[in-house]
C-alpha cells in the first residue's frame, strides 16, 4: 500500500533552519509528481512547495520562495524540503502529498515550531 512517511520537523529559533524529508512506498515514486504542504493551529491546510517527476521543475508558494527548496532522490524515493530563514509564522504541521493511482495520498506529518 502506499504510505508516506515525513520526518526532520521540530523547535528551531526564528532564522534558523531545518530540512524535512518525505519517504514513499508503494507507488513508482519516479513517475509522481510530489508536494510540500503545511496546516498551521486554526488555518486551513495550504499548499508550500512542488517538483515534478524527473525533479527538473518547482515551484513555490509566494510566502516561502527565496527560502525553502525543495528536491527529491528517485533512487531512494525520497523527497525534501531545505528550510532556511525560518520565521515564526512557518510553524505548522508539514505533509507530504502523492497524487498518483487515481488518488490523494497523505503523510501523517511532522511538526516544526519557529520559536524563540
Amino acid at each position: 500500500q502506499v504510505q508516506l512517511v515525513e520526518s526532520g520537523g521540530g523547535l528551531v529559533q526564528p532564522g534558523g533552519s531545518l530540512r524535512l524529508s518525505c519517504a514513499a512506498s508503494g507507488f513508482i515514486f519516479s513517475n509522481t509528481n510530489m508536494h510540500w504542504y503545511r496546516q498551521a493551529p486554526g488555518k486551513e491546510r495550504e499548499w508550500v512547495a512542488f517538483i515534478n517527476n524527473g525533479g527538473g521543475g518547482t515551484n513555490y508558494a509566494d510566502s516561502v520562495k527565496g527560502r525553502f527548496t525543495i528536491s527529491r532522490d528517485n533512487a531512494k524515493n525520497t523527497v525534501f524540503l531545505q528550510m532556511n530563514s525560518l520565521k515564526s509564522e512557518d510553524t505548522a504541521v508539514y505533509y507530504c502529498r502523492a497524487p498518483t493511482r487515481g488518488r490523494e495520498y497523505w503523510g501523517q506529518g511532522t511538526q516544526v515550531t519557529v520559536s524563540s
